[in-house]
């Protein structure tokens, strides 16, 4: 009676490993898409940097495109 309840054991331990085996899974992720930004060859840009004596600095930046049209941003900073 041993021997059968041994043969059991190890048929039954050797499905555990098989079915383990069959449950592998692989993911396979490609690269993000790049993103590239073309800009308008005939825009212009000028950069104005000031800085003041009590620690504020300030950045502004001015950019004009062939059709006229002008967008100006400034940032202010202080320590």
């Amino acid at each position: 009676m041993r021997h059968p309840v041994l043969a059991a054991l190890t048929l039954a331990t050797l499905f555990g490993a098989s079915a383990a085996q069959a449950e592998t899974t692989v993911i396979h992720r490609d690269a993000p898409d790049t993103v590239v930004v073309d800009r308008p060859a005939s825009e212009s840009r000028t950069v104005e940097r000031r800085e003041s004596s009590d620690g504020c600095s300030s950045k502004t930046v001015t950019k004009e495109n062939d059709l006229g049209d002008r967008k100006t941003v400034t940032k202010e900073s202080c320590d």
